[in-house]
């Protein structure tokens, strides 16, 4: 749940979600002009699923569409899905990159801090600065 309100949160900030909400609406007025348009569409739960079928490329053909605008709609709407899912990927893969860094650079600036006030340090202190070195050292040593 803590990983959904981050997300959320990322994307509010980010004004992803206002691109998303437009894409919803995009996405449920084609779904409306399908099924008033489409003689084979006889609900709008169809021309939804039908909807959905195209946005996420998987394509049942349970239902399709013969009409001319229904295709362009459908052409259009499985681009603009490619585009929004291009988009938010991109965001999230963003903000988790920056917060990798801040974490890096935080942890960095805690050792340097440390550093400049070693006489002060306790020996336990000491002792677990000795320890992360070490283990830095390790891991980095390997690769």
């Amino acid at each position: 749940m803590k990983t959904l309100h981050l997300l959320f949160k990322v994307l509010k900030e980010t004004h992803t979600l206002k691109i998303i909400g437009v894409f919803l609406a995009f996405f449920f007025v084609s779904a409306f002009v399908i099924w008033f348009k489409e003689p084979e569409i006889s609900s709008y739960a169809d021309a939804l699923w039908y909807c959905y079928a195209v946005v996420t490329t998987v394509g049942f053909g349970d239902v399709s569409v013969h009409t001319h605008l229904a295709r362009i709609l459908s052409v259009i709407l499985s681009v603009y899905a490619l585009v929004i899912i291009a988009i938010s990927t991109g965001v999230v893969v963003n903000f988790f990159n920056q917060l990798i860094e801040f974490r890096k650079e935080n942890t960095l600036n805690q050792f340097i801090d440390k550093m400049e006030h070693l006489p002060e340090l306790s020996k336990e202190e000491l002792a677990d600065l000795s320890n992360r070195v070490k283990k830095y050292h390790a891991a980095h040593k390997s690769k």
